[in-house]
């Protein structure tokens, strides 16, 4: 666990347990700078990932990777409004446990035989992803922000992410004499709402994870492959684009070179939504691309249930 964190299911106190979230939750993709192309606490190339529980009662940081632009539910009032802050004291685990991804609505059947469903109920979005993956609670938010922004603006985000080997590398790079964790991979969905064009949300989004997870402060080590057009299985169009990371610097073992997808695309509303992927490149256990895209193949809209 990351210091100033606090298990969902409660655990030993940590410092500065709650904080509201980083707004504003529900931006447009913006891209800072040139084009760059699990669990919070150090993440690759020095940053540090955050994973925020967003609850009509509270928002707590809790472990995750992530850099970009936002998304976010809620109605555009809510959205207007942000976050209640006397909420911000209700507890944790509560809250999670009230949007665990198996309660509550129920999930659309996985559309590939043994893989687990990935659901963002708040817009209508489902994906797949191997059984290896754990999803996260609906309300949980991952996202990334500049290191030295004391506000934490996020860069990009995504929710109800599923994420890879929350504990794939350990350290204590910071010499605080606290082991941090880093995730091997993650993904997600948001809204987009404000974009240009979905080419300009899957090269600026797929750009930002790769900065804000690996390769901080350096924007020159991040380069972005050509947006491409990208039908899911299920009919879904839109576009995709590639960003990774070359020459990040080794300071820690744990920083490694990094890779994110992003695939945009219209939703039946007419609201611009997005699927990324991010994760640990040029390593042993690197997600392969063949298995990103098959992720990507299951991206798919669909109405939730109360019932």
């Amino acid at each position: 666990m990351w210091p100033g964190e606090q298990s969902p299911a409660g655990g030993p106190e940590q410092p500065n347990p709650y904080k509201e979230p980083p707004a504003p939750w529900n931006a447009p993709t913006v891209a800072s700078g040139p084009p760059a192309g699990g669990p919070p606490g150090r993440g690759p190339g020095g940053g540090r990932t955050r994973l925020v529980a967003i609850g009509a009662a509270a928002a707590v940081v809790v472990a995750a990777a992530v850099t970009g632009a936002v998304l976010l539910g809620g109605d555009e009032d809510d959205r207007a409004a942000g976050p209640d802050p006397a909420a911000a004291s209700a507890s944790a685990s509560a809250s999670v446990a009230a949007d665990d991804p198996r309660s509550g609505d129920r999930d659309p059947a996985p559309t590939v035989a043994g893989w687990t469903v990935v659901a963002n109920p708040d817009h209508g979005i489902a994906f797949d992803v191997p059984a290896s993956w754990a999803p996260q609670s609906r309300d949980w938010v991952t996202y990334v922000a500049e290191d030295d922004d004391p506000d934490e603006k996020p860069l990009v985000a995504m929710k109800a992410p599923a994420v890879l080997q929350e504990e794939w590398c350990a350290s204590d790079g910071d010499r605080d004499g606290s082991v941090d964790h880093t995730p091997l991979a993650s993904a997600g969905t948001r809204d987009n709402n404000g974009a240009r064009s979905t080419g300009d949300v899957a090269r600026t989004d797929s750009a930002a994870w790769v900065y804000g997870a690996y390769t901080q402060p350096d924007r020159d080590k991040v380069s972005t492959g050509p947006v491409t057009s990208f039908t899911t299985a299920s009919g879904i169009r839109g576009s995709v684009a590639t960003s990774r990371s070359s020459g990040v610097a080794k300071k820690d073992k744990c920083d490694v070179d990094g890779k994110a997808t992003t695939f945009a695309f219209e939703t039946a509303d007419g609201d611009f939504a997005s699927w990324s992927f991010f994760g640990a490149a040029g390593v042993d256990d690197e997600v392969p691309e063949t298995t990103v895209r098959e992720i990507l193949a299951t991206v798919r809209e669909y109405t939730p249930s109360d019932s």
